[in-house]
Order: structure tokens, then C-alpha cells, then sequence
């Protein structure tokens, strides 16, 4: 009588299965668009004072989570670690980063905030699979940490687009030189916010360009 152990689905996965499984994790834009993912009123200001406070380059991601009326409540940013363009690992990071930086908000029967994501990557405006991967993940780490959906927003030379909406602008883009925020903001001061570094910051919204 001989023993042993039965391999485990993780180590018997064969690699077309785990490829498959990656595809079933990504999000095409036609289902981004028929998700009903709110529309941002000033998205050149989100994308500004975004880049304006974390100075992303290509593969730097920045979730962002904002209140009721647009305002950044707090963000967060980090490099992609992932080798493959698998949405389970992009939610895995976005739902520790957002962890890190706001307190979840499952007890509430419907999300008052919504989280946005930024990537910033080469390529152009075009959707990658790499794209649909982060809108999987960001879509699923929205509703494990009770918040809306929201945009997402592709960086890159060409300039920024919010992808399924068709808006985008030239400026910035991912090797543009970002604009201090005493330069982008308007004259108004919303209360804190909270970066992904722990730092409090006053709140600017930042001028369109």
C-alpha cells in the first residue's frame, strides 16, 4: 500500500486554465460602459490634482476616493508588482491601499463615497486587457470596502482619457512635469485629506486647464 497526497488545484492548474481565469477577471468596455459607473462633473480636475500629488509614471497607480460632491477625501499610490494582468492581484492591492488610508464604509445600505482609479502606463488610449484587469479590480475592491465605483482613467503620452466615457484632454500626461498644487488649486479649502504616505494635506481642487 502505497500513500501520498493528491496535488492541489493551485499547483495542478494547467496554464490554459489559469489564463482562462485571468480573462474571466478583466472587464471589456462594453461592460464597463453598461455598469452604470458614475460620470465625473470635472474630470480634468480629478486627473490634475491627481498627477499634482502623486507624480505617477508608467506603472504607478493611484485610487483616489471622493465624496459626494467631487471632493478628494483621500488617495493613495503604488507601482504595479503584478507580472501578469490579473484583475484578483490589481484588487488585492487597491483594496490594502485603500485600507490604509480611509475607514470602510459597509455598514451604510448604499456607498456615499466613490473611489477612482489612475493608471499611468505606455501605450496609447487604445483599451489593453492590462486595462481591463484594473477595472475588475477596482470594480471588486469597491464593494468589499462599501464604497461606489467609480471612474477610471488611463495616463499615458498621449495625454489622459477616461475610459468608456470618450473624455480625455492632451495635458497632463505621463511625462508631462506636474503642477504644484499652489499653482493648480483654486482658492478654496475643503478640509484634509489623507495620501497613502499617512501625510494631511489641505484640500485644493485643482483650476481646468
Amino acid at each position: 500500500m502505497t500513500f501520498g497526497f493528491a496535488p492541489s488545484a493551485a499547483t495542478s492548474m494547467s496554464p490554459a486554465t489559469d489564463s482562462a481565469n485571468r480573462l474571466a477577471r478583466m472587464l471589456e468596455p462594453a461592460e464597463w460602459a453598461a455598469a452604470g459607473i458614475p460620470l465625473l462633473r470635472s474630470p480634468r480636475e480629478v486627473v490634475s490634482g491627481l498627477h499634482s500629488r502623486h507624480r505617477p509614471t508608467p506603472q504607478t497607480a493611484v485610487v483616489a476616493v471622493l465624496d459626494h460632491e467631487e471632493r478628494l477625501t483621500a488617495s493613495a499610490s503604488f507601482a504595479r508588482r503584478s507580472v501578469s494582468a490579473d484583475g484578483w492581484e490589481f484588487r488585492n492591492a487597491l483594496l490594502a491601499h485603500l485600507r490604509r488610508v480611509i475607514p470602510h464604509d459597509l455598514r451604510r445600505r448604499t456607498p456615499v463615497r466613490t473611489a477612482v482609479l489612475l493608471y499611468c502606463r505606455e501605450g496609447d488610449e487604445r483599451w489593453t486587457e492590462e486595462d481591463g484587469a484594473w477595472m475588475w479590480g477596482l470594480r471588486d475592491a469597491c464593494t468589499l470596502h462599501g464604497l461606489r465605483c467609480g471612474a477610471y482613467i488611463t495616463l499615458t503620452r498621449g495625454g489622459w482619457q477616461v475610459l468608456g466615457e470618450g473624455r480625455g484632454g492632451r495635458r497632463p500626461h505621463s511625462a508631462s512635469q506636474p503642477a504644484s498644487l499652489a499653482d493648480a488649486a483654486r482658492d478654496q479649502d475643503p478640509g484634509p485629506v489623507r495620501t497613502g504616505g499617512g501625510a494631511v494635506q489641505a484640500l485644493h481642487r485643482t483650476a481646468a486647464r
